[in-house]
């Protein structure tokens, strides 16, 4: 009822009655008409009445109702329904120079942010400067973690994650299988890393979560981290992974380190591995 309110019958294309109208917003009636489903049944639903309900009908009274994206897939949970996939709204889109904010904040630790298809949309200086990630690489994180012999090289745990990387993105496939990208994305993975190809056979499955890293900085040494990966809920196409210094190897004074000034000159000098 009270979304209801919020739409005019001008707004909806209709009448609006002039002073004799007492309701506010459209009638019951009138959003029954536009959505195509009768009267009763619409009052029904408003009512929450024991009723079959099926997503094309709940499409057509959102669209009438104007409802957003959020409560569109809350309409589908009140009505029992498997709720659509999240979609980003228009007033969402410009969270980037937020989110840019967040991950140089998170400095002096790694911290990168994917689309949904791995591609990295931006990272901070810590990311550059331990995980090796460049303007020069594909930018893909899947396609990076099994072709780019710098990371690699100082991945300690390189085979113990590999198997985690396949599952996660197993799962991301699975979420969309219809997806283009992520079929395009899968035959060149395959094509350029046997080593994927062998674990893809496998058809393990893993959401994505926490993933321990031990990685041979050429300047400090060992670094131990862990990071996390987590989705803002206004943008479903985004995610954005952290990586926390474990107690071990002295890795957070080392990363402190490696973001001052001294460790910034350093870095600048190419050193083997």
């Amino acid at each position: 009822m009270s979304r209801r309110a919020r739409v005019s019958p001008a707004e909806a294309g209709l009448p609006d009655g002039g002073a004799r109208r007492r309701t506010p917003g459209l009638r019951r009636e009138e959003v029954a008409v536009l959505a195509g489903v009768g009267a009763s049944w619409y009052q029904w639903l408003e009512q929450g009445r024991d009723i079959s309900v099926s997503p094309q009908v709940l499409d057509s009274v959102a669209r009438v109702l104007r409802l957003s994206n959020t409560e569109r897939r809350h309409l589908y949970t009140l009505a029992g329904l498997n709720p659509p996939a999240p979609e980003v709204a228009p007033g969402d889109r410009d969270m980037c120079d937020g989110l840019r904010r967040l991950i140089d904040t998170w400095m002096p630790y790694p911290a990168h942010i994917m689309d949904p298809y791995y591609n990295c949309v931006m990272y901070n200086d810590a990311a550059a400067v331990v995980l090796g990630m460049r303007p020069e690489i594909t930018q893909n994180c899947v396609l990076d973690f099994f072709t780019d012999a710098l990371y690699r090289g100082r991945s300690h745990t390189w085979e113990r994650n590999a198997r985690s990387v396949v599952a996660q993105f197993r799962a991301s496939c699975a979420a969309a299988p219809d997806d283009e990208g992520f079929r395009e994305l899968l035959a060149r993975l395959t094509e350029e890393s046997p080593e994927f190809a062998e674990l893809w056979d496998r058809r393990d499955i893993e959401e994505a979560g926490q993933i321990r890293k031990e990685l041979d900085h050429p300047l400090v040494g060992l670094l131990a981290v862990e990071s996390t990966a987590m989705k803002v809920p206004a943008r479903p196409d985004l995610t954005i992974v952290l990586h926390a210094p474990l107690p071990e190897a002295n890795t957070a004074a080392k990363l402190e380190w490696l973001a001052s000034p001294e460790g910034r000159r350093g870095s600048m000098y190419p050193v083997a591995g």
